[in-house]
């Protein structure tokens, strides 16, 4: 894994608030499993291999950027991936999935309501029955093994850069949690859910933490900002990160990093931070997920920096 860099960002509206914003680009520590996944699978599958475990088996929705990075890794370390799919077999061909396959992850579609028991007790104990040499990893790798992983953002930014706050996208709750425990009430870190009904993330991050979680005080999940729900957003918001990202250069995609970055902005223009402030932003990757939303045209490809397709499927 290369360092991730830390860049400051030039942008009229910090001059305007007199705040100094970096960024810390885990996009790019890989092509292909970048950002929080590479940081979340990494003791994960270092644990399944200790253990002598040949398959890993997880679960995640059509276009989920876990399930990309997933089938790539174990492709790399000679572990056979197995994929729990949200959804119905036609989902197999699009962007995200031909990918997974083309890496040779086996695809298990399952229905919505089968899909909601993905962390119940006695679906898991019924796939492990089922898969016995399998090691089983929750969506989106959150779970304790994630935690040291995204902890070594930490400990890279305490040798890269000086801030006041750091600020991530948050979805399933494990990146925040491992920034969380290693940042060890240094800093104000700011959580952005993506998602509508976030509140019970909260309780997520606190499960993750385990017994010591009310040593950790520093931090927030603010749930204001999610556009409309997971995946979801107004034609004024991507056009607001199409220019942010123009004027900086640097490149997002609408679910995770976009949000992140609308909402530092308005942030800014309801004087939540100090002039002075330093603001450390996370760039979690996730672009490959440009893909899908461009064959399902919901971007267009002119505009943002969407990835090319599995070769089985190149046009």
């Amino acid at each position: 894994m290369n360092l991730s860099p830390v860049n400051q960002i030039v942008h009229p509206d910090f001059n305007k608030y007199g705040v100094e914003v970096f960024i810390k680009r885990d996009d790019l520590i890989h092509p292909i499993i970048s950002g929080n996944k590479w940081r979340k699978l990494k003791y994960n599958l270092r644990s399944a291999q200790e253990l002598g475990c040949q398959q890993i088996l997880s679960f995640g929705g059509a276009f989920s950027n876990h399930i990309h990075a997933l089938a790539f890794a174990c492709k790399q370390q000679n572990l056979q991936a197995i994929g729990v799919i949200r959804g119905e077999e036609q989902y197999q061909h699009n962007f995200t999935l031909s990918w997974a396959k083309y890496w040779h992850m086996e695809l298990r579609f399952i229905d919505r309501i089968t899909y909601k028991k993905r962390n119940n007790a006695d679906y898991i104990a019924q796939l492990q029955a089922e898969f016995p040499e399998a090691f089983i990893v929750p969506e989106g790798g959150s779970n304790q093994l994630a935690l040291p992983g995204v902890g070594e953002v930490i400990t890279e930014l305490n040798e890269q850069s000086e801030y006041d706050y750091l600020l991530t996208p948050v979805g399933s709750g494990g990146t925040i949690a491992g920034l969380i425990k290693t940042d060890n009430n240094q800093h104000k870190i700011l959580g952005i859910a993506v998602l509508k009904q976030g509140d019970y993330l909260a309780n997520e991050v606190n499960a993750l933490l385990g017994d010591g979680a009310d040593n950790y005080n520093k931090w927030q999940i603010l749930n204001q900002f999610h556009r409309g729900g997971y995946g979801k957003y107004k034609p004024e918001d991507a056009e607001r990160m199409l220019q942010f990202s123009q004027t900086t250069g640097i490149p997002l995609e609408p679910v995770y990093s976009g949000k992140m970055i609308l909402a530092l902005l308005d942030l800014l223009e309801q004087d939540y931070f100090k002039a002075g402030a330093k603001i450390m932003l996370l760039h979690t990757g996730g672009l490959q997920g440009l893909g899908g939303m461009a064959e399902r045209g919901l971007i267009s490809a002119d505009d943002w920096p969407v990835p090319e397709q599995a070769p089985s499927i190149s046009r």
